[in-house]
């Protein structure tokens, strides 16, 4: 196995391996430690207290960070009449229908958000298999199956995240980027956290949100405290 880099072996020295931070230091231990040519992303992990491997413990949704993500979110939308043109309004980056489609057949996939009428989603289930796949298949549950295209265009804009369970019972969750401030991080951690609360499967038991760590693109992981974090209420 390759030793560890002059720059990780510093980083290391900075992070304690199991020692868990109060939310502010963990978050300002983060944005020190991102020190890569490019603003690199910071990702919340979160474990939860359920079972992956159980339908009715599955968890998943959308969470709003009132700071954005700092990323450029490309959105396409499948509509028509009225609700295309408010679509566009909003900013929508590829509005259409059966064009729209067949440009997603030939492999034109130049987005990250799709959102849908529900009169198009016959028409969508048409390219599901090509959607499905990459996480980009409308859902009324995320709210990217309404009428109201023009909403959903400018939440996907302004820093609307999903987020779901990995087969290890984990969430993984972009909430900024290391030049975002520590009060902007903590904010839109705090509201992934409220998401993940209101998420919260009727069949879990115990304790649902177990550990919460940040790191950024290039750095270690930090683990927080939990008497630290105010969106956990159970």
């Amino acid at each position: 196995m390759a030793k560890p880099g002059k720059r990780i072996r510093a980083l290391r020295e900075t992070v304690e391996r199991d020692a868990a931070y109060p939310l502010t230091e963990a978050l300002d231990r983060v944005r020190q430690g991102a020190t890569a040519k490019f603003d690199e992303s910071v990702e919340a992990a979160i474990n939860l207290g359920v079972s992956a491997r159980r339908a009715e413990q599955n968890v998943r949704g959308v969470a709003q960070l009132p700071h954005g993500t700092g990323k450029t979110v490309r959105v396409a939308v499948f509509a028509s009449g009225d609700q295309a043109e408010a679509a566009r309004e909003a900013g929508a980056d590829a509005v259409g229908h059966e064009d729209l489609a067949e440009r997603i057949k030939q492999g034109d996939l130049d987005f990250q958000v799709c959102i849908a009428t529900p009169a198009s989603m016959p028409l969508v289930g048409q390219v599901g298999r090509i959607l499905g796949p990459r996480g980009l298949m409308p859902n009324p549950k995320l709210g990217t199956v309404t009428e109201d295209t023009a909403e959903a265009v400018r939440a996907a804009k302004s820093g609307q995240v999903k987020f779901r369970i990995d087969k290890a019972g984990v969430i993984h969750c972009l909430i900024g980027k290391a030049s975002f401030s520590r009060e902007a991080l903590e904010d839109n951690l705090n509201a992934l956290l409220d998401a993940l609360m209101r998420a919260k499967p009727a069949a879990a038991k115990g304790q649902y949100i177990r550990r919460v760590s940040v790191s950024s693109t290039m750095g270690l992981g930090v683990r927080i405290e939990r008497q630290s974090l105010a969106a956990i209420r159970t």
